[in-house]
């Protein structure tokens, strides 16, 4: 390498570590990196507990069983090459 090459090389390294330490700085990085903070805290406080009528647990939990049963609605009808409303004798 000749030294244009290395003088070059380092410039625009130079010129990296100016804007990476210029956006630490800004004031938005800063709260980018409290809010993730925040939210580590928060979900470490959050327990998975049954609780009766309507939850956040509870809401979750349907909506994996909705999806199970989205599935299986879809695997039927790939598999039986007829609609599920057939398959299951409503039509």
């Amino acid at each position: 390498m000749n030294s244009k090459e290395e003088q070059t090389n380092s410039e625009v390294t130079n010129l990296e570590n100016e804007s990476s330490i210029a956006k630490k700085k800004d004031a938005n990085y800063i709260n980018e990196q409290t809010s993730d903070i925040k939210l580590d805290k928060k979900s470490m406080d959050i327990k998975d507990e049954y609780k009766f009528g309507w939850s956040s647990y509870s809401e979750i939990t349907n909506g994996r069983f909705a999806m199970i049963g989205f599935l299986a609605i879809i695997l039927i009808e790939l598999f039986s090459q007829q609609s599920f409303l057939k398959w299951a004798g409503i039509l």
